[in-house]
Order: structure tokens, then C-alpha cells, then sequence
């Protein structure tokens, strides 16, 4: 496979304003002044590091374990992007920084989104049930449903298995299926109820189609709709949107590739750029770019899409175990709570994959720093993928890490 030498689109460090002296009773005195050029150079290191850091993280594509990279990054002292590979493989067309991806399950932050909305109008209640707004949806057995299960994955309710496992010899086989919305949630509903709803969390897409259904139910529109109304044009993102039942994807884009064991050993790419989401909807359809993203995230945690009151859960997780092991819960309504280390800063994002692409996103509660991704991985479903030592790994650890991580 032909590498091409990484591109990068801006690498910015911010000026960290070093003042002239003035008299010595109307400027700091030289102690003060030099504790401040000490700072002043110390920052401007840093940033130049991390600049080289997440340069480094994206360098060498396309390789074995991705073909393109692109990437964000937003703090105090620093703004940076940068892409690296190929958004074509066929036509060696290299990835500017700019092309639409698939964002998978970052789709669930904007439905959250919409819901809370939805919740601060009064026009859902989170403590009201499944059970009171989409009568006969839920088998008559189940537990009460609340809305407030739904956005922090606390519901008990089990997803369908609506494609085969990855890389197993049918992987790819529904990829031009188109799902119904309520015949999708109800899927999994010949299982039992995995836990009680709101003892336990499990994460998984069929509580945020649920909600998919709550937002078309209560307002009388579609879900691509009101995701449009209320955030897409709310914040202005220009390249974001939901395709429906469309498997292409519009505009200028990176394709999506997966590396398959061929017959003759070894592996073989083969392109999953088309493909219809309706199998995931209100949980991981959503296509979007880098820059969108980033404008999203600022305008999230600033509270100019969701109002302060129903953003608290954004960044409040449940007190309960994680489902299947002792393990504290990581997700809110939402969002993932993320600490790269122990006693570190803690960063809110989510994360999405799809076969080919694997992307995120993350900041801190304040907004002073953010990080945006979309690596085109040729095993966006594998665990090694995301494992600290991986590419994306080091891009998180270059953007959010700390230097003594």
C-alpha cells in the first residue's frame, strides 16, 4: 500500500503575549517579569510539543491499520488540525482535513440532545414510561421503562442482533437492508429483560431507538426532523446530517475499509463506505466532519443547545455497576466520563464506530480543551483498534494525556 506524507492543515500555537517593561513603578518588577517569561516559554514548549505529538500519532497512512486519519484540537495555547492518508484508495485521493465520515455512536450524544430539549418543554417526563407514551411497544411483561433509563442505558431492555458478528462469514450481508424503526427496537424483545431497570447499566443502541420513537411520538415529526431543527441548524453544522435509508454518503467524504482474511491467507480491504445505517438510526447514523464536530462539542458544554438545568445529566452518571462485572458505570446521559489517569483531569465525549471509520470526540466540562477524531481503521470493530498502544490510542493520549502519562 502507497503512503503519502501526511498532511497537515494548521498547526497554530497561540502567542502568549510577552509584554515590554515598563518603569519599575508602573510594570512588574524583573522577579515578576521573569517568572512570567519562565511560564510564557514553558507553555509555548508544550504546545509545540503537543503539536508534535499528535502530528507523530497520524503520520505513516495509509498502513495496515488505517487509511486515513483526520483530527482536531482545541486548547488554551494551541489550535491545531492536521490529516494524514488516502480518502480513496482507489484513486489515490489523498484526505484533506475536511471530508464527511460515518460517526456511529456519537449519534447518541445528539439524540440525548433532543430528548433533553424535549424534557425542558415539558413535552417528555423522565420519569414517564415507555410504558405511558408508546402503549404496546414493550411486551406486556416488562418492567415500567423510564425515559431517564433510556438516556443513561440503565433501561434492562435487550437489543436485536439485526447482523451477523464481525468478521464472521456473513458480516456484510445486511448492509443494503432497510430496518423499520419500531420493527428495529423490537428486535431483541422475544429476551427477557436483561435487569431491573435502573440497577444496572449496559451500554448498547436500543434504548437511544427508543427514544428515536419518543421524539417522533411527542412531536409529531420525524427524527431527522427535530435532530435538524434543534441541533444541526440550531449550531450551524453545515456538513452534519442523517441519510435515512440513503447507504451513499454525500459530498466529499473518506471511505470506509475492512480488512477481511482472504483465501489465499493474508487480508484483503474491502470498501464499507455504502452502507444502509437504518440499523442503527437514532443510535448511529449521523454523518458529520471534524470541524462539525468541534462546533458541536463547544456549543454543547456551553449550554447553548441543551439548557443548563437538563445538561447537569450530560455530565452526571449513575451510581450503579456496570452490567456483568463490579465495575463503577462510565456513561451519562449521552456522554462517557473519561479519566486517561489516575487523579487526572477528567474529559466528556463518546465515541462511534462503524465498519471502516472509528471517531470521537472529548473536552473538558469547561470547554478550555477539546479533541475531535475520525480514523478510517481497517478493524473498527476489533478491540485492538482503541487499546492505548493503538493509533487512536496515541492520538487521544497526544491531545488529552498529560505529559507525566
Amino acid at each position: 500500500m502507497r503512503r503519502t506524507r501526511i498532511a497537515v492543515l494548521a498547526a497554530t500555537v497561540v502567542a502568549l503575549g510577552v509584554t515590554a517593561a515598563g518603569t519599575a513603578a508602573a510594570g512588574p518588577t524583573g522577579d515578576a517579569r521573569d517568572a512570567r517569561d519562565t511560564n510564557a516559554t514553558a507553555a509555548h514548549a508544550a504546545a509545540l510539543a503537543k503539536a508534535a505529538a499528535l502530528r507523530k500519532a497520524i503520520d505513516g497512512l495509509p498502513a495496515a491499520d488505517a487509511t486515513a486519519a483526520q483530527v482536531r484540537y482545541k486548547g488554551e495555547d494551541l489550535r491545531w488540525s492536521g490529516a494524514a492518508g488516502r480518502a480513496d484508495l482507489r484513486t489515490h485521493r489523498p484526505v484533506k482535513g475536511d471530508e464527511r465520515f460515518r460517526a456511529g455512536s456519537i449519534t447518541k450524544t445528539f439524540t440525548a440532545a433532543v430528548a433533553l430539549q424535549l424534557v425542558h418543554e415539558k413535552k417528555l417526563d423522565l420519569d414517564g414510561t415507555v410504558q405511558h407514551y408508546l402503549p404496546g411497544l414493550l411486551p406486556a411483561h416488562y418492567p415500567d421503562v423510564k425515559v431517564r433509563h433510556l438516556l443513561d442505558y440503565t433501561s434492562g431492555l435487550p437489543g436485536g442482533d439485526t447482523r451477523e458478528a464481525p468478521k464472521s462469514p456473513g458480516w456484510d450481508k445486511g448492509r443494503h437492508t432497510t430496518w423499520d424503526h419500531r420493527a428495529l427496537v423490537q428486535a431483541g424483545f422475544g429476551k427477557p429483560m436483561e435487569f431491573t431497570p435502573g440497577t444496572r447499566q449496559h451500554y448498547s443502541n436500543i434504548g437511544y431507538n427508543v427514544l428515536g420513537l419518543l421524539i417522533e411520538k411527542v412531536t409529531g415529526r420525524t427524527y431527522e426532523q427535530e435532530l435538524r431543527a434543534r441541533v444541526i441548524d440550531r449550531v450551524g453544522l453545515k456538513d452534519t446530517y442523517s441519510p435515512g435509508a440513503d447507504p451513499r454518503i454525500k459530498g466529499r467524504h473518506t471511505h470506509g475499509y475492512e480488512a477481511i482474511k482472504a483465501s489465499g491467507g493474508g487480508t484483503r480491504l474491502v470498501d464499507t463506505t455504502e452502507w444502509d445505517q437504518s440499523e442503527t438510526w437514532a443510535s448511529g447514523d449521523l454523518i458529520t466532519t471534524t470541524a462539525d464536530l468541534e462546533r458541536f462539542t463547544a456549543a454543547l458544554f456551553a449550554g447553548r443547545v441543551v439548557p443548563q438545568q437538563e445538561l447537569k445529566l450530560m455530565f452526571t452518571v449513575p451510581e450503579v455497576p456496570a452490567y456483568g462485572s463490579s465495575r463503577p458505570a462510565a456513561y451519562s446521559s449521552g456522554l462517557t466520563r473519561i479519566q486517561l489517569v489516575k487523579n487526572g483531569p477528567v474529559y466528556w465525549g463518546k465515541s462511534g464506530s462503524r465498519y471502516g471509520y472509528l471517531s470521537g470526540f472529548g473536552a473538558t466540562q469547561d470547554g478550555t480543551r477539546s479533541l475531535v477524531y475520525s480514523v478510517n481503521s481497517t478493524d473498527a470493530k476489533g478491540d485492538a483498534a482503541t487499546a492505548p498502544d493503538s493509533r487512536i490510542g496515541r492520538i487521544i493520549m497526544a491531545g488529552l494525556g498529560e505529559p507525566s502519562a
